[in-house]
């Protein structure tokens, strides 16, 4: 799009041409089977996420390559085995390279960097069974040029893991936190509690027996006790990135307009550090 302003100045390209090449940037359709949205992240500042669940391995990887090949990198969710396989042989046949989040995946031409964005996002899980999902949240942070930290296993049984990591991630200067859990769900509950910053709650399908699904989790997220918490669907990784990129990129330019960079305390209040 800059390059195409950039011609329209110069007087390269009359504004009917602009408007043209313009819309054509916007959205593409690739052998009468999908239509990439590429408009999506100039709009939103989010990249477009293909989901590999009930696509074939190949026409994922066609939609991956053709994604990073015109904006630089492209996102993939919910891979099985023969997708990951077919999206390595495809990127490296293109010259892309593959960054793995799990079961997710970003694609990039060689030196791609989307523009950073002073943002800071912390995500927790409560169980090593939740960090597929929660990387699937990490992936999508780190695409719209934020960045993430993500500590594991601090659920609640054993309290004791999860005051350090939380007080640490506060005094780094988190914006925003991305809270995974499966089972009964209650960190994310626990988290807004004791934080003066956006908490999203991702419910995970992990657990056993009747709600073992990611069911109890979402119902226990949706009645929390503390005020504020967002909640997504169950394993909607992407869906908490997002929302958690939205929360803090516009912290990120608040700052901006106050006058540049802001110290860790300037971004988290003290009183927000757990005792």
């Amino acid at each position: 799009m800059k390059d195409i302003l950039r011609r329209l100045v110069a007087g390269e390209l009359t504004e009917e041409e602009a408007i043209v090449e313009l819309r054509a940037v916007q959205l593409e359709e690739l052998s009468g089977r999908a239509r990439l949205d590429l408009g999506r992240f100039l709009r939103r500042g989010i990249p477009e996420v293909i989901l590999a669940q009930g696509k074939t391995p190949d026409d994922t990887a066609a939609l991956a390559v053709a994604l990073a090949e015109r904006q630089g990198q492209s996102l993939v969710s919910r891979m099985s085995d023969a997708h990951q396989h077919a999206l390595a042989g495809a990127a490296a046949a293109a010259g892309l390279q593959v960054l793995a989040y799990g079961a997710s995946a970003r694609v990039l031409q060689p030196g791609f960097e989307p523009d950073l964005i002073d943002g800071r996002i912390g995500i927790l899980t409560a169980g090593t069974s939740d960090v597929v999902v929660a990387e699937e949240a990490r992936m999508v942070v780190e695409a719209a040029g934020l960045q993430a930290r993500l500590e594991a296993d601090l659920g609640v049984a054993g309290l004791h893991r999860f005051v350090g990591p939380l007080a640490a991630i506060l005094e780094w200067g988190a914006d925003a936190f991305v809270v995974a859990a499966g089972m009964d769900g209650v960190l994310p509950g626990l988290v807004a509690g004791l934080v003066a910053i956006p908490v999203v709650g991702l419910p995970v399908s992990t657990g056993y027996g009747r709600g073992g699904a990611g069911e109890a989790a979402l119902l226990t997220m949706l009645q929390s006790c503390s005020t504020g918490l967002t909640v997504v669907n169950i394993d909607n990784g992407v869906g908490a990135g997002t929302a958690a990129v939205l929360m803090a990129a516009r912290a990120a330019s608040a700052r901006t307009l106050k006058g540049g960079g802001a110290a860790a305390a300037q971004r988290q209040p003290p009183r927000s550090r757990p005792r």
